[in-house]
This record gives structure tokens, C-alpha cells and sequence, in this order.
């Protein structure tokens, strides 16, 4: 998803878009930035009104451009320092809730599991109680075992309100999320953006950088935004897997998978303009710091999630520990 989202970046140009969109001649004489050669190519390969051009004149998009604008007047800061606090901002007042949220069912379903195993064990010899009875084969009992199985689950997840599936909330805010912003930034820097500042905004990203990247319209020619993409999203997603011991074999397929678009990111994100990599570090980082902050013990406590068996009273230091174990005394 990410690779085809990356290729898409680069449309059709700013100008052929706000033509077919109804722009003033004027608007040909801006300044728009260079992309790759396989990049100018997909253009002349694009269709006209493409699912990607619906996209970022959706409303949600147009509501993230708002947001961008708001914040930018309201804080006065280069877009840079704009775009690094709406990140924060937006990751601290909507993700942060819903992953504390997250945290929360999943404590709640981890708590269920002696009483998941005491049933299973109960059930397993009351169908082998039954299969001696009615003489039923190996396949019967099996079924029967995991229909009464789920339906017990089932109850218990409605009993105490956690069933697993309300954990996935956090993805499917921000995802959504992440995508709305990074095409109305793309909007932005290509001067794409249909709304009446949409090439005044151009320009202010042009000179709106910092260091190495003053101009966020261009793509980071030096790779290092790019390369902290991936860094960081490969340190959350070891992160998630220190913290996780004797994983099944989806679940390491699933972390492989991960790593593996982790990995592609930082391609992808050094053919963007420089304003969308400089977002998705911020968010990078932002989620980095929430996944750290619900490891603390006062934090959780503070959240009401549930304590477990596996919460420990120094996890900053087992975190550090298990880090150093894996990847620091292998190779000495």
C-alpha cells in the first residue's frame, strides 16, 4: 500500500491539475519542483481523473488542508515548526486516547486468559466424556469443541467488554489519518491545492524549511530525512517485538512484513517533497513517544488500564536490557 501510495505522489503537475480544475491562466507562471525522470514519466501514464486526483479533492483532505492553514496563522511558525506541532498535536488529541484505549482492552483480554484456559480445560473433558458416550470420531469431537470453545469466549469478551477487534480502533483513525495529511501536504507543495491560498502556501513551503531542507517543495537530495523515516519505524516495530516473548508464527510474518515497509519507506519517501518525509518523522517519533510513555507504570495507572501479569515496575530498564541482549553483546 505504501509502495503504490509513494509512486503516486508525483501526478499529473500542479498546473494541469488546477486546469482541469477550473484555475486562472496566471497560475502557469509558478515555480513548480523537479521530480526523478521515472516520476515525470507516470505523469503522461496517468488518466485523466484518477482515484488518487478524486482523493485529494475529497473532503477529508480539503478538512486537513484547513487544519495545516489554521495552525500555521494560529502559531505563527515556519511551516516546518507548523507541521512538526499540527503532528503532535493532532497525534496527542486523537491517537493518544485511543491507543491508551488499546492498551486498555488488550490488558482486559490478557486478564481473561486463566479463566480462557480453565474453561478450555473443562470443556476438553467434557467432550471427551461425550465422544466416549455417543462414539464420536475424532473430527465431531474436535468441532464441537471449538464451537462451545468460541461461544465461551465469545461470552466472556461481552461479559467484561473487550473483545479484541475494539484494539484495531487506533489503526483505522490513524491511518486514515496519515493519509489525508500527507496528500494535502503533497497538495500544498506541488500547488495542487484548490483553495484560494494554494500558491501562496507553495511558496511559503519553498523557503519554509530548516537546515539541510529549506525547501520543502524539493525532495531531500541527501537522503537523511528519509533514512530517519525508516530508522525510527524499524525502532518502534523492535520495540513491539522485544516486548513481546514467544510469538506464534503469524505474529512474526506480520513483524517481518513491517520491517519490510519500514525498509521500502525510505525509498519511497526520497522521491516526496521534503514537507510530507518531515510529517511522517514527526508522526514516526510522536507514536515512538506514545508507545514509550504506555510502558510507564504512573501513566497507566493514570489511563485506568488494567494491571497484568506481564506489566513490569521497570520496563524502561527490561526495554533497555532485552535491546542490549539482542542487538549490543551478539556482536560483541
Amino acid at each position: 500500500m505504501l509502495r503504490r501510495l509513494g509512486a503516486l505522489w508525483p501526478r499529473s503537475g500542479p498546473v494541469e491539475l488546477l486546469q482541469r480544475r477550473g484555475a486562472p491562466p496566471l497560475c502557469r507562471g509558478v515555480r513548480i519542483p523537479a521530480f526523478p525522470a521515472w516520476a515525470a514519466a507516470s505523469v503522461s501514464a496517468a488518466g485523466e481523473g484518477d482515484w488518487y486526483e478524486a482523493l485529494a479533492a475529497s473532503a477529508p483532505v480539503r478538512a486537513a488542508e484547513e487544519v495545516l492553514l489554521g495552525t500555521h496563522a494560529a502559531v505563527g511558525l515556519p511551516w516546518w515548526g507548523s507541521i512538526l506541532l499540527s503532528t503532535v498535536a493532532l497525534r496527542c488529541a486523537v491517537t493518544l486516547p485511543l491507543a491508551a484505549y488499546q492498551h486498555y482492552i488488550l490488558a482486559k483480554v490478557e486478564n481473561l486468559q486463566p479463566e480462557i484456559k480453565s474453561f478450555a480445560k473443562h470443556l476438553n473433558q467434557e467432550v471427551r466424556v461425550y465422544a466416549n458416550q455417543f462414539g464420536w470420531s475424532k473430527r465431531v469431537a474436535r468441532l464441537t469443541y471449538l464451537k462451545n470453545m468460541r461461544r465461551l469466549v465469545s461470552e466472556l469478551y461481552v461479559r467484561d467488554n473487550c473483545h479484541p477487534f475494539k484494539a484495531t480502533v487506533v489503526v483505522w483513525v490513524q491511518l486514515p489519518m496519515w493519509i489525508f495529511i500527507s496528500v494535502a501536504l503533497r497538495n500544498f507543495s506541488t500547488g495542487a491545492s484548490c483553495s484560494e491560498a494554494g500558491f501562496s502556501v507553495q511558496e511559503q513551503l519553498a523557503v519554509g524549511g530548516i537546515l539541510w531542507f529549506p525547501d520543502l517543495t524539493a525532495v531531500d537530495s541527501t537522503w537523511i530525512l528519509p533514512v530517519c523515516v525508516g530508522v525510527v519505524n524499524l525502532l518502534i516495530v523492535e520495540i513491539f517485538a522485544l516486548q513481546k516473548t514467544g510469538m506464534s508464527r503469524f505474529q512474526m510474518y506480520i513483524t517481518n512484513c513491517v520491517r519490510a515497509v519500514s525498509v521500502l519507506m525510505i525509498p519511497v519517501a526520497a522521491t516526496v517533497p521534503s514537507s510530507l518525509v518531515l510529517y511522517w518523522l514527526c508522526s514516526s517519533l510522536t507514536g515512538l513517544s506514545q508507545n514509550l510513555l504506555l510502558r510507564s507504570p504512573g501513566f497507566r495507572q493514570l489511563c485506568r488500564i488494567p494491571p497484568t501479569k506481564s506489566d513490569s515496575d521497570t520496563p524502561y530498564k527490561d526495554l533497555f536490557s532485552a535491546f542490549y541482549g539482542k542487538f549490543i553483546s551478539r556482536k560483541l
